[in-house]
């Protein structure tokens, strides 16, 4: 069985690295638009979304634990 993109009636390609970064940040900040959201879901790897989301989650966290530390030392 094979993924069909809606508008093109051809299969659904895989996103390469830039497009699941903008994905993984635009689902941080809430905001994306429907048929971003439906190129996501429409048979890409979800582990590539879990792993990309756990990254970016520790990133997030480390850079407010530094950032956190260098305020709290400068005052």
């Amino acid at each position: 069985m094979t993924i069909k993109d809606t508008e093109n009636n051809k299969p659904a390609s895989k996103l390469n690295f830039f497009q699941i970064v903008i994905s993984v940040l635009a689902a941080a900040v809430g905001v994306q638009s429907s048929r971003n959201r439906e190129r996501d879901f429409s048979g890409n790897n979800l582990l590539i979304y879990i792993a990309a989301g756990l990254i970016f989650a520790a990133l997030f966290i480390t850079g407010l634990v530094f950032w956190v530390q260098h305020l709290l030392a400068s005052s």
